[in-house]
């Protein structure tokens, strides 16, 4: 998917931008009015996600800048509230969260997505200390808030809500009664609901007082008024502990279900379990088997203003890529059943028309983005093998997207597969190793599924094409000319396939306008080892090694971790400003490094008979305070420094990403295996022996 800083100056005033004066609690109710104006989403490095377990809650919440951020209802791919902060008052003056106030984020237990946020202000008057959860029983974010008054006056607390009812807020209709502060979007069909324990007082249209020191608030949500009404007032009719002791009761169970932590991971162990729950809770609850690929809006995704993603459609959708990584390391840690719901979801959306995949759709199927990407055809059939989905219906799916790749003809330049209109990255066609890894894996793996159903001329053909382009990939995608080396090595991709050749393309992302093609690596070609195609001691494979470390490598205090490819410019300015569309050759944003990778060079390094375990560490160590993985970390050029980013640690990219929290499971796993987790002997054996 498009990998994906910073809005948080801007997203500040969101809330503040639709407040009327206050009203009192006696006076009537503040009148509803439609806001229309374009804003921002929260930014995408999320200090929390959570959600039950159960199905029937229909809601996820999201932290950030110490406070709610994003809750998606009814489903994943739909933002319905910017945020959702609380207000300490002294009677004199009124501080929020997101402003006044600095916030330490903490999951209080390993084995839940149960989070708390304890604030102080600046001058230390006060100590607010929020818990959330979801109700397991209903569609509601329930919280338990205290402020601690540390001054010996007295403080009490209220909220602010701004809400974006089904993707967005052009639509919504907002208003507070004496108890409530209320939200519609008739044309979405989706309402929202406030109300606390002690009672609101004071309200305004998003705004309202509590007037105590101590409360548990319920932001619930339905498809009318009434209901979402009645689901704030049934999850306040028990007690805040209730809810949230079924709520970790939840995922204790869960993580209960699955294997028990393997012993490679015994040090990381509350990551490992962090992890596995991001995972689970990455699915959504309409549409089972459907997991996005993170529940955020990374930098100018999150702007409305420039249009980029309006209504937001970035990295909460499904990408079969992403869900392949997923899927991997679903069936790695024992959540077969999970593994499962993906590749029923996967070739349940597949494409009637030609058997393709979308390049990303909603959690729904319906496809957002139209690039062709060939992995994404081929990787939904290796996972299909890897976890024994090989029914009828299965297969039928299996062999429309082989009769795809087979008839491929890319319409810009009329080459064929396993040439790629996008490969992994999003932004380049041409030959690429990795592309053409999971094309091989794809036919491999699925020739053996068509010799399951006899059809074995099917198989042989299939088998044959995977030999063609294995026997051919090095003569496609390896330079023995290129600048970076005297010896052999895998480039990113050749447009033309003649490597050897100074074809020169746009990077894209403001990057060289020119850049020759031996001149760029990447470390993708891993994914030939990893799924059993070449040696992890093939000669190219050590040579490129050496070119990729020496070219992509950052090391940091967390260890070290890679930038995507030669000149990536996707992610923040030097300055910490956010990524943006930019001309080629300005060079103004600057990709970073990524953990990720790490973990695909930990699965090369168990392949090769090394440890894994400095890799897996790593990617630990570049966890956030409350366990969230990145998708970028720092990489030393600017800004890092004490005074902003330290090297390995989360930039403001898509956190949590999925695609991040997969690989260290899986990496896990290899270590405690001896081998990549989703090497297929099929295929290895067919190429390795």
């Amino acid at each position: 998917m498009p990998r994906r800083v910073t809005i948080a100056a801007l997203a500040l005033g969101l809330a503040g931008a639709v407040l009327t004066a206050p009203t009192t609690s006696a006076e009537p109710a503040a009148s509803a009015k439609s806001d229309s104006r374009k804003q921002h989403w929260d930014e995408a490095d999320k200090t929390g996600f959570g959600t039950s377990k159960t199905r029937q809650s229909e809601v996820w919440f999201t932290l950030e800048g110490g406070r709610i951020s994003e809750v998606f209802y009814p489903d994943l791919s739909t933002p319905s509230v910017r945020s959702l902060e609380l207000t300490v008052t002294d009677g004199a003056s009124k501080d929020r969260q997101s402003k006044d106030m600095s916030t330490v984020v903490s999951r209080p237990d390993e084995r839940s997505l149960r989070f708390t946020l304890v604030s102080t202000d600046n001058d230390g008057h006060y100590r607010l200390t929020e818990q959330v959860v979801t109700d397991p029983a209903r569609s509601a974010v329930v919280i338990s808030a205290t402020v601690e008054s540390l001054d010996g006056g007295q403080h009490t607390l209220g909220v602010r809500y701004a809400p974006a009812l089904g993707n967005g807020a052009s639509g919504d209709r907002v208003s507070s009664t004496k108890r409530a502060l209320k939200a519609v979007d008739q044309m979405a069909h989706v309402a929202s609901t406030i109300m606390t324990s002690p009672g609101l007082s004071h309200t305004s249209r998003t705004s309202a007082s509590i007037g105590a020191s101590t409360a548990t608030v319920s932001l619930a949500f339905g498809r009318t008024s009434q209901s979402s009404s009645q689901a704030a007032k049934q999850s306040l009719a028990q007690p805040w502990s209730t809810t949230a002791a079924g709520y970790d009761d939840g995922w204790h169970a869960y993580l209960g279900s699955l294997k028990p932590v393997p012993a490679s991971a015994a040090a990381i162990e509350r990551e490992y379990d962090a992890s596995a729950l991001v995972l689970a809770a990455g699915e959504d609850k309409r549409h089972p088997g459907a997991f996005v690929a993170s529940p955020s809006m990374p930098w100018v995704w999150g702007d409305e203003v420039k249009d980029l993603s309006s209504p937001s459609a970035a990295y909460h959708e499904v990408w079969s890529r992403d869900a392949y990584q997923i899927g991997t390391a679903l069936y790695a840690m024992g959540d077969t059943a999970a593994a499962h719901r993906v590749v029923d979801w996967l070739f349940g959306t597949q494409q009637k028309e030609d058997g393709s995949f979308p390049q990303n759709s909603d959690v729904d199927g319906k496809p957002e983005w139209d690039s062709i990407q060939l992995d994404e055809v081929t990787l939904p059939i290796a996972l299909a093998h890897l976890v024994g989905k090989t029914d009828k219906k299965t297969y039928r799916g299996i062999k429309k997207a082989v009769r795809f790749l087979m008839h491929f003809r890319d319409e810009d330049t009329h080459r064929t597969a396993p040439f790629t209109t996008q490969e992994r990255w999003e932004n380049q066609s041409g030959y690429s190793p990795a592309t053409i890894a999971a094309e091989i894996d794809g036919l491999v793996t699925g020739a053996d599924i068509a010799r399951q159903h006899g059809d074995t001329k099917l198989a042989k053909q299939w088998d044959r094409t995977a030999d063609k382009w294995a026997s051919k990939v090095k003569k496609w995608t390896v330079t023995t000319n290129g600048p970076l080396s005297a010896a052999p090595y895998f480039l990113r991709l050749t447009k033309d396939g003649h490597p050897d050749k100074g074809t020169t393309y746009s990077i894209g992302d403001g990057g060289p306008a020119r850049a020759d093609q031996r001149r760029v690596v990447d470390p993708s070609f891993l994914d030939l080892v990893r799924f059993g195609i070449l040696s992890p001691s093939d000669p190219d494979v050590v040579n490129s090694l050496k070119v990729v470390d020496q070219d992509l490598a950052v090391a940091t205090p967390n260890g070290t971790f890679w930038h995507r490819f030669s000149f990536d410019g996707y992610g923040e300015t030097s300055s910490g400003a956010e990524w943006e569309i930019t001309d080629p050759g300005d060079g103004k944003t600057h990709g970073r490094a990524w953990p990720l990778l790490a973990g695909e060079r930990g699965e090369y390094a168990v392949a090769a008979g090394q440890s894994g375990a400095p890799y897996l560490a790593s990617m630990a160590a570049a966890a956030g305070a409350s366990d969230m993985l990145a998708e970028q970390v720092w990489d030393g050029r600017a800004p890092t420094g004490q005074a902003c980013c330290p090297a390995g640690e989360g930039t403001r990219s898509a956190t949590p990403l999925l695609w991040s929290h997969a690989v260290l499971v899986r990496l896990a796993w290899t270590i405690q295996d001896g081998r990549p987790v989703d090497q297929q002997p099929v295929v290895a054996q067919r190429y390795l022996n």
